[in-house]
């Protein structure tokens, strides 16, 4: 009996003990989270301004991937800073519409605002295919006809619902590189379908914005390569289609690549004054009122790529480029550095197109630009 009333006992302060345990542990559950720091509540503030000596500086932004909306709202504030006066953003249809027809605007919204809060105008670039939208194991820049005026009524979705706060749509990216059209041999016929289809859409939504075909990238790609197609063969055969009724402007992408700014442009030839060539393409086609946007641009400092440049002559090429486009270019609106920011390091030569570290430490191009746009 003795030892019956000592196990009872000890079991009971066993359990007493768990008790008192458990309890603890729930008080601290409860009681821990109200000692954390309240979340940071980050608001887009008063209207800012932006201060340019030079308006036609811009930048390309990429704040696709980033998630932290006081990294949003810091690099917005940073680009306003150094007197851009217009930002690039890409906003790709993948990542927001689901095959039911929501769309997540969560983060869109967030760029769009806080760009506008800082005194930015924003020039969205929309590309991306959502896999509902293609065939089965396509990449997500595959988008065939077949998804043509889904991608339209989604583009001029976004253009109503930002209207007033975005002044620029880019109708995809790049089309005249293989990669950029799903790995597949890219034909201008394609790419003009794509913007007639788009097109009449987008202005019936939002009759004010401004939009802009191409952004074809500058390669030397003769017909039938597995890369690409020549830029200049390329613009030629979209305006042979019709394409001129189909855009408000064009963007070019405008790299120096190892060239000086001032480097006489020719066919043959990859550099700066590329642009030149370009227009001469759209006066050919008697297309001398439509503007050219420059939406990439610039050199790069990597110290061991071979198309790469000193970070001295980095610096003058850019502010020289900038010069020469304001002086020579009456017909380019805006030149947009490539890019701003990257949200992470690329541990690659990319990172040395950048003028602001993942860290936001700004690098010593960005307060060259800054100082000549009299910030």
């Amino acid at each position: 009996m003795k030892d019956e009333l000592s196990a009872s006992h000890s079991s009971f302060t066993i359990r007493h003990s768990s008790f008192k345990t458990g309890l603890r542990l729930l008080v601290l559950a409860i009681i821990f989270p109200l000692l954390q720091p309240a979340p940071i509540l980050i608001t887009p503030g008063p209207p800012q301004t932006v201060y340019s000596e030079h308006p036609i500086t811009a930048v390309h932004t990429r704040l696709t991937d980033e998630v932290e909306e006081w990294k949003i709202q810091r690099t917005l504030q940073l680009v306003r800073e150094m007197g851009a006066t217009r930002i690039v953003e890409f906003f790709p249809w993948a990542y927001y519409q689901s095959e039911d027809g929501s769309v997540a605007w969560e983060h869109p919204d967030q760029v769009i605002e806080h760009a506008n809060a800082q005194g930015l105008e924003v020039i969205a670039r929309i590309g991306l295919t959502p896999g509902w939208a293609r065939p089965k194991e396509t990449p997500l820049t595959y988008l065939d006809a077949n998804a043509y005026d889904d991608f339209a009524a989604f583009t001029a979705v976004f253009a109503q619902r930002y209207r007033g706060q975005v002044s620029h749509i880019i109708i995809g990216n790049e089309p005249n590189l293989n990669y950029e059209w799903g790995y597949r041999i890219t034909t201008p016929q394609d790419y003009v379908d794509l913007l007639a289809t788009v097109y009449p859409v987008v202005k019936q939504a939002n009759p004010d914005v401004v939009v802009l075909g191409g952004a074809l990238a500058p390669t030397l790609e003769p017909a039938g390569s597995p890369w690409g197609l020549n830029d200049l063969e390329y613009l030629d055969a979209m305006y042979a289609a019709g394409a001129a009724d189909y855009f408000d402007g064009l963007a070019v992408h405008a790299y120096g690549l190892t060239f000086p700014p001032e480097t006489a442009p020719a066919p043959d030839l990859l550099n700066f004054r590329r642009v030149e060539l370009v227009r001469q393409i759209m006066r050919d086609y008697g297309d001398d009122e439509t503007r050219i946007f420059i939406t990439e641009s610039g050199w790069n400092d990597h110290p061991r790529w071979t198309q790469a440049v000193r970070p001295g002559q980095r610096i003058q090429y850019t502010l020289d480029a900038l010069r020469y486009a304001e002086a020579n270019w009456p017909y380019v609106e805006t030149m947009a550095l490539w890019a701003f920011r990257y949200p992470a390091p690329t541990k690659s030569y990319p990172d040395y197109y950048t003028l602001v570290t993942p860290e936001f430490v700004t690098k010593p191009i960005y307060d060259e630009i800054k100082q000549y746009t009299g910030n």
